[in-house]
């Protein structure tokens, strides 16, 4: 699945109204519905034009300075996730309480602002907290923060960035052994995690979106089987779109077992506010780049364009 990606022309399928709406009946049969050919014949234009509106303004984000590239790439991942709601809440938006962001930035200090030490709180109502429970099935996030740093560790695309930058190492790489037809970590993941060898494997598998069987290895990597491309995120394992390979992330943090779609929704909820009303700092940023921020922000901002469509993709095909 991972590997067939096209970008946007994989997403050609859903702009036909014959096939979303058999798409959609798949889906709310699932669910259980009364009368899946009702609302799937009620919702299938809806759900076409949100990835319609979402497509123009990634489109348009690429076409456009950075200035402004974040407002149009926040806009442009909201409809694309109105459209993925759509598959589990056919009667999206019910209330106008869920048309709100669901999180909130606090108010930025003048002096030695720092965008990686910035943080957003998760709220009761809106459409991240809707998103986290219909869509990833997790709840009581009200109240919870979580800063940008938190966030940009755990993003696969800016690791490279991040060792460049701060020596850092945020990732291991999943490597597929084609002799074994298995994956293998290297044994050194253990020193990261200050674990035994046991005890890594079973965090792993406690975690793993995943079943995780475990084999002996002369080399003494942890060699594994988990069906890693019949999920849309196997998580702790995530993907790098740009280098197409599975990693495992080193940080298990608060945000260890989040989805990337929620990652990027936060890191571009913040910027899209920052460009629209923090203007003297977001500009003095883009002109003067004083600091690391500049750079991972335009390194997250050159991986979202292509993730982010990416990431609800792949949500959509493991409907």
């Amino acid at each position: 699945m991972s590997f067939s990606y096209k970008e946007w022309n994989s997403f050609t399928l859903f702009f036909s109204a014959e096939y979303t709406q058999s798409f959609l009946k798949k889906c709310y049969r699932k669910l259980g519905l009364e009368d899946p050919d009702i609302k799937s014949f009620e919702n299938c234009y809806p759900f076409m034009y949100y990835l319609e509106h979402g497509k123009l303004y990634y489109e348009q984000a690429e076409k456009s300075p950075l200035a402004i590239q974040p407002i149009m790439l926040f806009y442009g991942l909201v409809h694309l996730i109105k459209a993925c709601i759509l598959t589990v809440e056919p009667d999206y938006p019910e209330t106008t309480s869920v048309l709100a962001h669901g999180v909130s930035t606090r108010k930025r200090k003048k002096q030695q602002y720092s965008f990686i030490d910035d943080e957003v709180k998760f709220q009761k109502n809106g459409l991240f907290p809707l998103m986290a429970e219909k869509m990833f099935h997790m709840k009581q996030l009200e109240g919870e923060k979580a800063t940008m740093g938190e966030i940009l560790d755990l993003l696969p695309e800016l690791s490279g960035l991040f060792y460049s930058l701060k020596l850092k190492q945020n990732f291991e790489e999943v490597h597929w052994d084609q002799e074994t037809g298995r994956y293998a970590l290297p044994g050194s993941i253990l020193d990261h995690f200050h674990m035994t060898r046991n005890r890594f494997k079973e965090f792993f598998q406690s975690k793993s979106a995943m079943p995780v069987t475990f084999h002996p290895d002369r080399q003494s990597r942890i060699v594994f089987d988990t069906p890693l491309e019949e999920t849309a995120e196997p998580l702790p394992i995530r993907f790098n779109l740009e280098d197409r390979q599975y990693v495992f992330p080193l940080n298990r943090g608060e945000l260890f077992l989040f989805p990337e779609l929620l990652l990027h929704y936060l890191l571009l909820y913040n910027l899209s506010m920052i460009a629209r009303y923090e203007t003297e700092w977001w500009s003095e940023l883009l002109k003067m780049m004083p600091n690391e921020d500049y750079p991972l922000i335009q390194g997250f901002l050159l991986s979202t364009v292509k993730k982010g469509p990416y990431l609800v993709f792949q949500y959509l095909m493991n409907k």
